[in-house]
């Protein structure tokens, strides 16, 4: 069973560098395609930082962050695989997230981004960061009602 996590972590890359592959081929750097009008848009841009332009041009604190994290991440799905579906989800949608950006940043010097929500304002995306909101997402699932239930049993109430 904890190959499947694994193999999800790596389909996820795929999608995503499959993704960027296709923005970087079909869409010029800075131009946008319409997607579903009103609502979604591919925007070609180039990210040296994280989240919001975060820390721009700092790639070794990526790379180091990045290796590290992906380290404990690797290291808790091992150990832990079979105490929730919910948290193996979470760790597996965050390490690939995690690697897809690694991957740009080191085979790019940058982040390919290119989902724009066009009915708010919000920064322009890509795969691997919506793989790590998901995760994000799964881990805090667990957290609430995995770990809710654990301690309800611990103390004898269902």
């Amino acid at each position: 069973m904890l190959a499947v996590y694994f193999i999800l972590s790596a389909l996820l890359v795929g999608v995503d560098q499959w993704t960027k592959f296709k923005t970087v081929e079909l869409i010029p750097l800075g131009a946008t395609k319409d997607f579903i009008p009103g609502w979604f848009s591919f925007t070609h841009l180039r990210n040296t930082g994280a989240a919001w332009s975060l820390l721009e041009g700092k790639m070794i604190f990526f790379y180091v962050v990045t290796v590290t994290v992906a380290g404990v991440i690797v290291y808790f799905l091992v150990r832990n695989y079979r105490r929730s579906i919910w948290f193996s989800l979470g760790l597996s949608f965050v390490l690939a997230g995690a690697v897809g950006n690694f991957i740009d940043r080191v085979r790019l010097g940058y982040v390919v981004d290119m989902i724009q929500t066009d009915f708010i304002n919000f920064p322009i995306f890509n795969v691997a960061d919506s793989t790590l909101v998901v995760g994000v997402i799964c881990i805090f699932i667990y957290v609430v009602l995995d770990e809710k239930k654990a301690k309800e049993g611990r103390n004898g109430t269902n």
